[in-house]
């Protein structure tokens, strides 16, 4: 792949890069089939230790869901967006849905069912660092069959996102139906079978993620993603090259891992790139990987390279974190991105910028 780029504002004629702009606005649409949440978040100090209590400093009620999340990203910045996915008949709707309707997503595939809307209940530390647990609710009704009454706007798709917080069915349904490429983000990683995935184009794991699938590839119960960080924990951290080039060797057409303020590799056919990601000031991290997925599929569907989307993406990633909560802190195309750094650096793979990873 070709080197770093003089990357622009986010602005209406796009950021430019190595390989040409990055279109703005979408030449295609993008059906994201996933989980729809109302968020409730509170804020501490500090995440608590196991078995602690804490007193929180706020608790606030937003929209969420990784679905959801990556439909808004994705709208914000120019796609055509269509969601697939479900909530609830217990009045939460009006807690889940405002965002994805102001963001223009089309909400026509989105069904009332049964039961409770899906909830997150997400902890943020002083640090931007936070902790989630899902309860799925009505999430689980997208199953196979439910997947299989929107076959026709799956068939129309330029890129198809995925998430790990629906049925595997309703997913294994989607990517049979996708006209287009499938974007994946396997979080959280769940027993999804590995043909399934392989259809990923790219599959999006962090570093954590990639491990888990390669140890259940592997028919191991652990692996060196799971678990409290140790020492060989931290070595294996910056080996992420590894995961990725024995994710790609176990057939998956192309991945990208997003690896936080380290910003992301990307690895195809063409070959593998360290891309960094901004310096910015972190306010809240929670929902920037579904801000890069959601920046990820519009880039793909306006007709960029899988690269040139992702230097976008993580732009959008690092910009997410500077304001609070999930999607009402994304960009839009009329929002200025974090600059990124162009010098390149030496590593084993070609570095994107002096502040991608090298190992």
């Amino acid at each position: 792949m070709s080197g770093p780029g003089v990357v622009g504002t986010a602005g209406g004629a796009g950021a430019v890069g190595a390989d040409g702009p990055v279109p703005a606005g979408s030449a295609g649409t993008v059906v994201v089939v996933g989980s729809i949440n109302v968020d409730q978040v509170v804020t501490v100090d500090r995440l608590p230790l196991p078995g602690e209590t804490l007193i929180g400093s706020s608790m606030t009620l937003s929209p969420g869901g990784k679905g959801a999340n990556q439909a808004v990203a994705a709208a914000r910045r120019g796609a055509r967006t269509v969601m697939i996915g479900a909530v609830g008949d217990d009045g939460r709707a009006d807690d889940a849905l405002p965002h994805l309707r102001s963001s223009g997503v089309d909400v026509s595939g989105v069904d009332t069912v049964p039961g409770p809307t899906g909830l997150a209940i997400v902890s943020v530390g002083g640090d931007s660092e936070n902790t989630i647990v899902v309860v799925p609710g009505a999430n689980g009704a997208v199953s196979a069959s439910f997947v299989g009454g929107h076959a026709g706007a799956l068939a129309e798709a330029a890129v198809v996102v995925l998430q790990g917080e629906i049925p595997v069915d309703g997913i294994a349904a989607a990517v049979q139906h996708a006209g287009g490429r499938v974007v994946f983000n396997l979080a959280p990683v769940i027993d999804v079978p590995a043909d399934v995935v392989k259809v990923a184009d790219p599959l999006v794991v962090n570093e954590h993620e990639g491990r888990l699938l390669l140890a259940a590839w592997a028919g191991s119960g652990s692996g060196s993603g799971s678990g409290s960080a140790s020492a060989s924990d931290e070595e294996a951290r910056v080996d992420d090259e590894s995961v990725v080039a024995s994710l790609r060797a176990q057939g998956v057409t192309s991945v990208v891992m997003t690896r936080g303020a380290a910003g992301a590799i990307v690895s195809d056919a063409s070959g593998t790139v360290l891309v960094a990601s901004p310096r910015v000031a972190a306010v809240d991290s929670s929902g920037a990987g579904d801000a890069f997925v959601g920046a990820l599929a519009a880039g793909l569907a306006a007709g960029a390279s899988l690269l040139e989307a992702a230097r976008d993406a993580v732009r959008v990633g690092a910009f997410s974190v500077t304001g609070v909560g999930t999607q009402a802190s994304y960009p839009t195309l009329d929002d200025e991105l974090p600059a990124a750094a162009a010098a390149p650096t030496e590593g084993s793979a070609h570095a994107d910028s002096a502040d991608g990873v090298t190992s």
